[in-house]
C-alpha cells in the first residue's frame, strides 16, 4: 500500500502542475525591444567578437562559468539498471535541481542514446565548449572507467563521474571519523569491500589515498573473494586481488575492522558481524535495502559504528554532500580537471565539519535534539548550510596548489562571504545580525527556560557566543530537559519561588512597591508579582543585574508585554511603545510597523512609530527607506485611512526631514521600483529599495507579515519592541527555536545600542 501511494505521489510530483523539475529562467531584463536587441541581434555580436579575440572571455560574457552538464546514457540508473537514455532523464533533471539548490550551479541535463563508449566520448567532447564542467551519471561499468579516463585526459574542464567518486569522497570522510571514534589508526584497519563495480573500485582507490594499506583490503564480487589466481579479471578488479587463502565473505570478515557494502541488501548476516573486530565499522550502502539492516546491526553489535545510504538511519552517505560543492570550487577557479588533491581536500573538509557544533536549523530539519560528533553523527547532514562555504574553498585551494586552476583566489575570506551570499540575502542578514551580537555578548534573561525549545535557544546563543543566558524556571525540570537534550554545561538558573531567592524577591518587591505605592500597589501584591518570572526577569534588567530579556514563548503577547511595560516602561519622550517585525525575504530585509501593539494609531502616533522604526532599522546598519502603505496612491482616495497616512507622511517630512519616506501608496508600488518610477516619477523614493513598511493599523501589519511568512517562507525576527528603556523583547506565542535565537541576537544588539547611548 505504501509503495502504491509513493508511486502515485511521485508520478504526480513529476507531472504536475508542469512536467519536469527544472527550467531555464532569464537573468537579464527582456521587457522591451531594446532589451531584446541587446540580448540577441544586433547587440549580441559584440561579446561574440570579444570572445573570438580572447576565448577566456567566454567566462566573462556567458553563463559557461556556472553551467554544468549532467550527462548519462541510462545504462546504470540508480537500482533500475539499463533502462535507456530517455528513461534516465527524470534522474538527470533531479541531479540538476540538487546542483542548483545546494550550490547555485545551473545545469543542462543531456541524455545520449548510445552504449558505445567511443560514440559517447565523441559526443561529450563536441558539446563540451558549452559548459564549465561535466558531471557523468549512471553509466555502467566497466565502460564508465574508460569513458571517464579518456574524457579527463582529453578535455580541459572539470569532469567527474559522480557514481564513482561521490560515494568514495563521502565515505572516506566518514571512514576517517569512524576510525577516530573506534580508537584505531587508518593504516591499521583491515577492510572488506563487498562489491566490485565502479563505485566500489573508486572507493577502494580513495581509501588507499587516505591511508588504508592495499594489503589490508579484501574485495568481493558476485563470485566471491577476488583472488590473483582467478581467470579473466578486469584490470580494475586485478588491482585489488589478494593472494590470501580467502574465498567467501565468511572467510574475509573474520577479524575485519571495516565492512563496506556496495552490493545487494541482506548479504551481511549477524553471524558475519559477530566475527568482526571490536568497534566494527560498517558502511552498508546498498539502496534501498542495506547489506544489513541498521536496527539489526546495532542489536547484534552495540559497539558498531554504522553508515548507510538511507536518510532514515544515522550517518547517511549521500553524494549531495560532495558533488555540488566540489564543482562549485572547481568552477570558481576555472579548473582544468578535478584531480585527486581536490577530492582529498573535500574529504578532509567534510570530516572536519562533522566535528564542529551543529546549527539549530540542522537539528530542526532532521528532528533531532542535539547532534554532536559521535557514533551516530560521523558526517555532516545534507541540509547543513555550512557546506557551501566549507567544501568549495577547500577544493578551490587544492586546485590552485596542484596547478589545475586557471583563476586564482587570493582572498579566501572574501570568497567564503561570496559563497554565503549564494544561500540568499536572508542568510546574509541573519549572519550580520548574529556577528554584531557576538562582538559584545550581553546577559539575557529567559523567563521560560523550563520549556524545551526555550532551553535549546538559550544553549545555542551560549554555545555560539551570542549572549550570556540566565535561566528562570524550575531547576529540576531544567535539569531533566538538559539531560534529554544532552547539554552538559551549567548555566545560571534562578527559581523566584524557591526559598533561596526570598531575599532577592523581597528586595525587588520593596523597589517595585515604592515606585507604585501611589498607584494602588500593596507590598504583598508586589511580592507576589516578583515571584512570577516575567516580573522578576524584568526587575533583573531594570536593576542592571541583566542586560536584556526575551519572553513570550508560552503566553500571549499581551500577557508577556504587561510586566515589561509596568516594571521598565518607555524611554524618555516616548508616549507609546510600539513594535516592528523584521522579515528576511529573498529580496532583502523588510520591516513591518506596527505589527503587535498599537491597534489604531493616530497621525501623531504614526509619526512616532516611524521615528522609532527608523532608529531600529539603523540599529541593523541599514539606511531606512520607508513607504506608508494604503489602498490609495498619492491622493487617489479621500477615505479617512488614506487621509491619515497622507497626513502622517507630511508630518514626518516636516519633523524628520532627514528620513527617506513617501506615501500614501499601495504595497506593489512600494516594492516594485520600476512600476513606481513609471507611474509616479515624482515620488521621493524613486530608484530606492524600500526596506520599511508603515501600516495604517495593527490588523493590516499583522496579517501582512504572517501571510508573507507562511506563503513565502520568509524568516521572522520579532516582534521587536521599540521605545522601551531597556532591551526587552517578546516573541510570538509558540515561536521556533531559530526565531528565539534571532530575537536574542536583536536583544543583545539593542542592549549594545542602549549602552552606547548612555555613555
Amino acid at each position: 500500500m505504501k509503495d502504491k501511494r509513493l508511486r502515485r505521489e511521485a508520478l504526480a510530483y513529476h507531472a504536475k502542475p508542469r512536467p519536469g523539475k527544472i527550467e531555464v529562467v532569464p537573468i537579464k531584463r527582456h521587457a522591451t525591444q531594446r532589451d531584446l536587441s541587446l540580448a540577441y541581434s544586433p547587440g549580441v555580436a559584440y561579446p561574440c567578437l570579444e570572445i573570438e579575440k580572447n576565448p577566456d572571455d567566454v567566462y566573462k560574457y556567458t553563463s559557461k562559468g556556472n553551467l554544468v552538464a549532467v550527462i548519462s546514457n541510462g545504462t546504470a540508473v540508480l537500482g533500475l539498471g539499463n533502462i535507456g537514455a530517455e528513461a534516465s532523464k527524470p534522474v538527470m533533471e533531479g541531479k540538476g535541481l540538487l546542483f542548483k539548490i545546494f550550490a547555485d550551479i545551473d545545469v543542462f541535463d543531456i541524455e545520449i542514446n548510445t552504449e558505445d563508449p567511443d560514440e559517447f566520448i565523441e559526443t561529450v567532447k563536441r558539446i563540451a565548449p558549452t559548459f564549465g564542467g561535466i558531471n557523468l551519471e549512471d553509466i555502467k561499468a566497466p565502460e564508465a572507467f574508460e569513458i571517464e579516463r579518456r574524457l579527463v585526459d582529453e578535455l580541459d574542464i572539470p569532469l567527474m563521474h559522480d557514481d564513482q567518486h561521490g560515494t568514495a569522497i563521502i565515505s572516506s570522510a566518514a571512514l576517517i571519523n569512524a576510525a577516530e571514534l573506534a580508537g584505531k589508526r587508518i593504516e591499521d584497519l583491515k577492510m572488506v569491500i563487498n562489491g566490485a563495480g565502479a563505485a566500489a573500485i573508486s572507493c577502494a582507490r580513495l581509501y588507499k589515498k587516505v591511508g588504508i594499506r592495499p594489503e589490508n583490503i579484501v574485495m568481493l564480487d558476485s563470485k566471491g573473494v577476488i583472488r590473483r589466481d582467478r581467470e579473466n579479471l578486469s584490470p580494475q578488479k586485478a588491482e585489488f586481488a589478494t593472494e590470501r587463502d580467502l574465498h567467501n565473505l565468511d572467510d574475509a570478515i573474520q577479524g575485519a575492522d571495516v565492512f563496506v557494502g556496495l552490493s545487494v541488501g541482506g548479504v551481511l548476516q549477524p553471524e558475519h558481524l559477530k566475527k568482526m573486530a571490536d568497534n566494527p565499522i560498517v558502511f552498508a550502502l546498498a539502496n534501498p535495502d542495506p547489506e544489513i539492516d541498521y536496527p539489526l546491526a546495532v542489536k547484534t553489535r552495540p559497539d558498531v559504528i554504522m553508515a548507510t545510504g538511507r536518510s532514515d538511519y544515522p550517518n547517511q552517505v549521500n553524494n549531495v554532500l560532495g558533488f555540488p560543492y566540489i564543482f562549485r570550487g572547481a568552477l570558481d577557479v576555472r579548473a582544468r580537471k578535478i584531480n585527486e588533491e581536490m577530492k582529498l581536500a573535500a574529504v578532509r573538509a567534510l570530516a572536519e565539519l562533522a566535528k564542529q557544533p551543529v546549527p539549530e536549523q540542522v537539528n530542526i530539519a532532521y528532528n533531532t535534539k542535539h547532534l554532536t560528533f559521535g557514533r551516530e553523527y560521523i558526517i555532516p547532514k545534507p541540509f547543513d548550510p555550512r557546506l557551501i562555504y566549507t567544501v568549495p574553498p577547500a577544493v578551490a585551494k587544492a586546485a590552485i596548489q596542484s596547478g589545475v586552476a586557471r583563476k586564482k583566489i587570493t582572498n579566501f575570506k572574501k570568497y567564503r562571504e561570496e559563497l554565503m551570499e549564494r544561500l540568499g540575502v536572508e542568510t546574509k542578514q541573519i549572519r550580520l545580525m548574529v556577528n554584531r551580537a557576538k562582538a559584545n555578548p550581553k546577559r539575557v534573561v529567559f523567563p521560560e527556560a523550563d520549556y524545551a525549545d526555550v532551553l535549546k535557544a538559550a544553549y545555542i546563543v551560549h554555545e555560539e557566543g551570542i549572549a550570556k543566558p540566565i535561566l528562570l524556571g524550575n531547576p529540576e525540570q531544567i535539569k531533566r530537559l538538559k539531560e534529554e537534550l544532552e547539554y552538559t554545561e551549567d548555566l545560571p538558573v534562578i527559581d523566584p519561588t524557591s526559598p533561596e531567592w526570598n531575599d532577592k524577591v523581597d528586595e525587588y518587591a520593596q523597589k517595585y512597591w515604592k515606585a507604585n505605592q501611589r498607584k494602588g500597589m500593596t507590598l504583598l501584591e508586589a511580592r507576589r508579582l516578583m515571584q512570577t518570572r516575567n516580573y522578576f526577569g524584568a526587575m533583573m534588567v531594570e536593576e542592571g543585574e541583566a542586560d536584556a530579556l526575551v519572553t513570550g514563548y508560552s503566553r500571549s503577547f499581551a500577557s508577556s508585554f504587561r510586566p515589561l511595560i509596568k516594571v521598565i516602561g518607555p524611554e524618555k519622550g516616548v508616549h507609546k511603545v510600539a513594535s516592528t517585525v523584521l522579515l528576511i525575504t529573498k529580496k532583502g530585509p523588510l520591516f513591518f510597523s506596527d505589527a503587535a501593539i498599537i491597534e489604531e494609531p493616530t497621525v501623531e502616533e504614526l509619526v512616532d512609530i516611524t521615528a522609532m522604526t527608523a532608529t531600529t532599522v539603523k540599529m541593523f546598519n541599514l539606511e531606512p527607506v520607508m513607504a506608508f502603505l494604503s489602498f490609495s496612491n498619492f491622493g487617489t482616495s479621500h477615505h479617512p485611512d488614506a487621509l491619515k497616512m497622507r497626513k502622517a507622511v507630511a508630518m514626518v517630512k516636516e519633523r524628520h526631514p532627514h528620513l527617506i519616506v513617501d506615501g500614501e501608496m499601495q504595497a506593489d508600488f512600494a516594492l516594485n521600483r520600476e512600476k513606481l518610477k513609471k507611474e509616479f516619477p515624482f515620488s521621493d523614493i524613486i530608484d530606492r529599495k524600500v526596506n520599511t513598511l508603515i501600516f495604517p493599523n495593527l490588523s493590516a501589519a499583522n496579517i501582512a507579515y504572517k501571510l508573507l511568512k507562511e506563503v513565502h517562507g520568509a524568516q521572522l525576527v520579532g516582534p521587536i519592541l521599540m521605545g522601551m528603556r531597556k532591551a526587552v523583547h517578546v516573541v510570538q506565542l509558540g515561536a521556533t527555536v531559530d526565531e528565539m535565537v534571532h530575537i536574542t541576537a536583536v536583544a543583545v544588539i539593542d542592549a549594545q545600542y542602549k549602552e552606547k547611548l548612555a555613555r
